[in-house]
């Protein structure tokens, strides 16, 4: 190998650079000062305006309890996480493009940690909350993007009737 083809990056740290600059510009497109949108799954939410909190059970047989939320557009929810199970689980909301985007990341990284507002990771027998405003209505997709996961099911959705 050639002394000027040992500095081009490799096909891994292309993927990588790649992930964290299209992770970066997601971000930057949050809501924040500076008059850039909203998420269309809504913000992070301010635990003193919590409307009600729901508790979800990540269970065994790769699913959520329940799967199925009704919030109503503009409720800011507490969502009270529960892993009973034997394996690591994740409750992540986003799009449907998010969440394929995320999977796809942790087929690659599985022992990635997450430090976003709506995301969780717990271990078995952990217990932890996501806050979150649902300031949209529509449909916002949950679910766990450990490998295997989401594709043995372990889904679901927060159905946000409108005002």
């Amino acid at each position: 190998m050639s002394f000027a083809r040992s500095l081009l990056p490799s096909r891994s740290a292309l993927f990588f650079s790649g992930v964290l600059l299209a992770t970066t510009a997601a971000m930057a497109g949050g809501n924040h000062a500076g008059g850039h949108h909203e998420s269309p799954i809504g913000k992070p939410g301010v635990a003193s305006k919590v409307n009600r909190t729901i508790e979800v059970d990540m269970s065994s047989g790769m699913r959520f309890k329940p799967s199925d939320i009704r919030v109503k557009q503009g409720e800011t929810i507490r969502f009270v996480l529960k892993n009973t199970d034997s394996v690591k689980h994740e409750f992540s909301l986003g799009t449907p493009q998010e969440l394929l985007e995320h999977y796809e990341v942790m087929k690659k990284f599985p022992d990635m940690e997450h430090d976003e507002p709506n995301k969780i990771s717990l271990a078995p027998g952990q217990q932890g909350e996501v806050i979150w405003q649902f300031t949209k209505a529509g449909a916002v997709d949950f679910a766990c993007l450990h490998v295997g996961h989401f594709d043995a099911g372990m889904k679901g959705v927060v159905k946000v009737a409108a005002k």
